[in-house]
């Protein structure tokens, strides 16, 4: 009973996170600063929850680190994703192997 009261929770805090914005703001947004916020949310809530993962991943986080340097600069040559995490886990799997 009590695994449902923590669901039950659960999904009406994320139902009120998504519906409360679009009862409250049915005008288009056109503050600049605002809308320019908006935009980079998702990219940093990702970030944020990803870069934790990446240098827990190994059990020596100099590994680690190598293989984010690798992604990024990868990425930087606009090369592909998939190319840049098949990349990467590559190096990082080669280097614990040595």
């Amino acid at each position: 009973m009590r695994n449902y009261m923590y669901i039950l929770v659960m999904a009406v805090t994320t139902y009120m996170i998504r519906v409360i914005p679009l009862t409250l703001l049915r005008k288009e947004i056109k503050n600049r600063t605002f809308r320019s916020f908006l935009t980079y949310v998702p990219y940093v809530t990702l970030s944020v929850m990803t870069f934790p993962a990446i240098l827990e991943s190994t059990e020596k986080p100099w590994i680690s680190f190598v293989g984010f340097g690798a992604a990024m600069v990868m990425a930087y040559c606009r090369v592909s994703l998939f190319a840049v995490s098949m990349g990467s886990c590559l190096l990082v799997f080669l280097l614990q192997f040595l």
